[in-house]
């Protein structure tokens, strides 16, 4: 088989789930485009409504973080045809489902959470357990993330040698930020059309890559984590048309560039797939199962999107039309991130044998010498532009999950309806407050080390898709829509994620009787996955009992 071969395939399924699968459920559950959605009511704050490629571009920057290069590269090891064959069944019917109805229930709601959505359907027990467990799942996101993208930007070598591409990379993101906010100035004021936006966009993407290609900002890892928190404290507080919005814009520019400069790559070089289809069902002491559907997420599918489908995205919408675009076509175009980078890595294998190095490493070399060789840039530009793809992955996804984590924490002390705010509650929901406290504890597990959290943030993601698509299989049913399509997603992703935690709690009772136990990495690790265990069953059986007995309550819109 050859990467074009797979590339092909891939596409084909990609369009048939889009225009077909997609459709059909969009048909099935009734959308209405002269109905006034959520970002219609004037709220502001949140609610801000956009074009649909506008709101495309923040959906599709915000679930499109470093998942699609890491998981498939790391699920390579089992053979390139597993992987394969879970992004694309897991894409078309479960990552692209969940995001799509999400955003759907969402919309229909105005513009709630998951989590109150669940409050509506299921109760107020539920509500407050979803919650707490999204919440904690947003601190291990802010965690891995931030350390990550803060060790991307890290300017010198164990040595003490200049990274150059590091500290350019490092150097675009701070004029991202700052020029995201004269963007959403002028589009707010301005209100230039759809084709004049693009253009405008398009230059500033390319101005900022030439000027922070040009003069690179050094300085070392802690202190970009520094500024990575306080940049998460801005985009968590700032209007959504102010900074989120528009910065989500203009990085779409880049990561749409990244993945077609890789598929274009693909197309023409034709690289042979060097390792084998089905390397067994146990690697390097890790069985297929759970391992491979825990690894590859967000290629997949991947809890945090309903987040964003739900948390930001359906406070954008304009009209209902656009939801199938924005939910299911945006998982669409980040399945073909997933594919291209499994492509990447097995046509860099040799002799069966995946290449040394991190994730991002080989795919950044491998993209980064497909713009050498087919246009012509030189390899330290490529290397550049690259490196600030990569660690935008992340960075577009963080500052999304640190204002889902704000909201998420505020939610938890909304108090049951007609009831007033006591103080505790007006305390802990102010936007501010809920914010530092927020990133305050990313900010403690993000000391660990994203290494200590990475292993847990696979299997509360995954974890947190079975949640949300029980929760959404009760909303379905409650107002007469169908679904039955969700069962069977919600099922497997919760026996998958379960036995993946109990397999990791396992692992650090080893460490114990072995001696090599650290408190900061496996006790930490230890209290978080009994408590994502926990939190989790307790959401699941008050929304199984309320599937079970659930009746049409409100009327269907």
């Amino acid at each position: 088989m050859t990467g074009l071969g797979i590339m092909l395939i891939a596409i084909v399924v990609l369009l048939i789930g889009y225009f077909g699968y997609a459709k059909w459920l969009e048909k099935c559950w009734g959308i209405d485009p002269n109905r006034p959605t959520p970002a219609m009511s004037g709220k502001g704050g949140d609610y801000a409504p956009a074009s649909r490629w506008t709101v495309f571009a923040h959906q599709f920057t915000s679930i499109t973080g470093a998942g699609p290069v890491t998981g498939p590269i790391i699920a390579a090891m089992f053979g390139w045809l597993p992987a394969l064959l879970w992004m694309l069944i897991g894409g078309v019917f479960f990552g692209a489902v969940q995001d799509f109805t999400a955003l759907y229930a969402s919309v229909k709601n105005g513009g709630k959470s998951i989590g109150m959505i669940i409050e509506d359907y299921v109760g107020r027990t539920g509500r407050q357990l979803f919650l707490l467990f999204c919440w904690l799942f947003t601190l291990l996101v802010i965690a891995a993330f931030c350390d990550m993208v803060a060790n991307t930007f890290n300017g010198f070598g164990k040595s003490g040698e200049l990274l150059m591409p590091n500290a350019a990379a490092a150097s675009i993101s701070l004029l991202y930020m700052f020029v995201a906010v004269l963007f959403g100035l002028y589009l707010k004021y301005v209100k230039p059309s759809s084709g004049v936006q693009l253009a405008v966009g398009i230059v500033l993407m390319v101005l900022m890559l030439a000027v922070g290609i040009q003069f690179p900002v050094y300085a070392d890892a802690l202190t970009w984590r520094y500024v990575v928190f306080a940049y998460l404290f801005a985009a968590s507080v700032m209007p959504m048309w102010l900074l989120k919005q528009p910065r989500d814009y203009l990085s779409m520019f880049l990561l749409i560039g990244m993945i077609l400069g890789a598929a274009i790559g693909v197309c023409i070089q034709n690289p042979d797939i060097n390792m084998p289809a089905f390397t067994g069902f146990t690697v390097k002491n890790l069985d297929l199962f759970p391992i491979l559907f825990v690894t590859i997420a967000c290629g997949a599918v991947s809890g945090f999107h309903s987040l964003v489908s739900s948390g930001t995205s359906s406070k954008m919408i304009s009209n209902e039309k656009d939801m199938r675009l924005v939910g299911y076509g945006s998982m669409c175009v980040e399945v073909v991130l997933g594919v291209v980078a499994l492509i990447v890595v097995c046509a860099a294998a040799q002799g069966g044998v995946l290449p040394a190095g991190t994730p991002f490493q080989t795919f950044s070399n491998s993209v980064a010498s497909f713009l050498t060789e087919i246009f012509g840039i030189p390899q330290n530009i490529s290397a550049c532009i690259l490196t600030m793809c990569v660690s935008a992955l992340a960075l577009t996804s963080v500052d999304a999950v640190a204002r889902i984590g704000r909201m998420s924490l505020q939610e938890l002390f909304v108090p049951p309806a007609g009831q007033e705010k006591t103080a505790v509650q007006k305390f802990f929901s102010n936007t501010v407050v809920a914010t530092v406290l927020t990133l305050m504890c990313g900010y403690a597990l993000c000391i660990a080390g994203y290494m200590s959290v990475w292993p847990l943030f696979g299997s509360a993601n995954q974890l947190l898709s079975a949640l949300v698509l029980t929760g959404l299989a009760v909303f379905l049913k409650s107002t007469g829509r169908k679904g039955w399509m969700l069962y069977a997603p919600m099922t497997i992703m919760f026996v998958v994620t379960m036995t993946a935690l109990v397999q990791q709690i396992i692992k650090i009772f080893g460490a114990v009787a072995n001696g090599t136990f650290v408190w900061m990495v496996h006790g930490l690790q230890f209290v978080v996955a009994v408590a994502l265990i926990v939190l989790a069953l307790l959401v699941v059986y008050h929304c199984v009992l309320r599937l079970r007995d659930a009746a049409p309550i409100v009327k269907r819109e």
